[in-house]
């Protein structure tokens, strides 16, 4: 059966975000996730979990410096010249969040920067990945990069094939760095979802799930997570898959079609 983690920027909104944890716990869930930790209160954080006895499966990498943090935000990855200020912020991401108790951190690329070839930006990407991948490799973290879809939710963000990932994935060869393997924004963008999911599962680290259309429940959509779920399983994945979706009901009651395919 697969591992479930509620990503709770999304899901258990109705509390405070420092009563999340306690929310999902009481929910029936064994792991959250969340995306940047600069904005989190870490020793809290670390309260939470113990108390519940939750795992933290993945968080984003972030940095508490505003410079380091503005141009990651202008050019993404995606620029040779942030090879390593993105090293940095890797190095600062493990060192913040390693109390919690996580060995995986979540990486996008930014925007496609206008103007740029395609191929200097892929370059860019895996110069940036390698260039990480000897502090994550020493640390035991595993940072895991997401393709998102742009005909939806991401205009403009510069990789949304899983194709084009698991390429740059080669390229960088590291087993500590993977791909985020979004099923909601993949079935947008390119479909064939199980096919894809097991050719490149050896390069798959974290999963995120939402129903579509509309990225609610697991059960609200076209999407049939029950078999992709036996098939993850079956195909012998030991990672976490996060629910990262919007709920239209409480965030408790919402979890069914979730626990339904997991139990498929």
């Amino acid at each position: 059966m697969v591992k479930l983690s509620a990503c709770i920027e999304c899901i258990f909104c109705e509390y405070d975000f420092n009563d999340r944890p306690a929310a999902a716990e009481a929910a029936g869930l064994k792991a959250i996730e969340f995306w940047g930790w600069a904005n989190k209160d870490i020793p809290v954080v670390a309260d939470a979990l113990k108390s519940t006895g939750l795992k933290l499966a993945a968080c984003g990498v972030a940095s508490r410096d505003e410079k380091k943090t503005a141009a990651i935000s202008e050019f993404g990855i995606l620029d040779i010249r942030n090879v390593p200020i993105f090293t940095e912020i890797v190095q600062e991401s493990i060192e913040a969040v390693a109390p919690l108790g996580v060995k995986t951190i979540i990486t996008t690329t930014g925007q496609e920067l206008i103007g740029v070839d395609r191929k200097c930006q892929h370059d860019a990407i895996i110069e940036a990945l390698a260039a990480s991948a000897p502090i994550l490799e020493k640390a035991g973290f595993t940072l895991v990069l997401e393709p998102l879809n742009i005909l939806v939710d991401h205009k403009g963000y510069y990789l949304d094939s899983s194709h084009e990932a698991a390429d740059i994935l080669k390229a960088v060869n590291s087993p500590n760095v993977k791909m985020l393997f979004d099923i909601y924004h993949q079935q947008i963008t390119e479909g064939n979802l199980i096919a894809n999911i097991l050719e490149y599962l050896p390069l798959i680290g974290h999963f995120h799930t939402a129903g579509n259309p509309g990225r609610h429940e697991l059960d609200n959509g076209e999407i049939n997570y029950g078999p992709i779920f036996k098939a993850i399983d079956d195909a012998g994945y030991e990672g976490y898959v996060g629910l990262e979706y919007s709920p239209t009901v409480h965030s408790g009651l919402s979890l069914t079609g979730a626990f339904n395919a997991s139990r498929a």
